[in-house]
């Protein structure tokens, strides 16, 4: 499953310390981040099933960053 938030992540630093964090957190989450874009998106990726949504806004809070899930009709992926 993939999952796509809009965050208020803006430094390349920050987004990196998060993936670390992110993957050190959530065992087989693929998480990255796509800082061009206007809602600094933050994709995850995991193939094992549903994505906690929840708990990722709620860990990325506790950092002091805000995440919304972005609707489907918004998803685009390339590959």
């Amino acid at each position: 499953m993939i999952e796509v938030f809009r965050t208020n992540v803006r430094s390349r630093s920050h987004a990196k310390m998060l993936v670390g964090k992110i993957h050190s957190e959530f065992e087989g989450y693929e998480a990255n981040f796509d800082l061009d874009d206007t809602d600094n998106i933050l994709r995850i990726d995991y193939p094992a099933g549903a994505i906690e949504s929840p708990r990722l806004i709620t860990f990325l809070q506790s950092f002091g960053f805000d995440a919304d899930v972005l609707p489907d009709e918004c998803h685009i992926l390339h590959r």
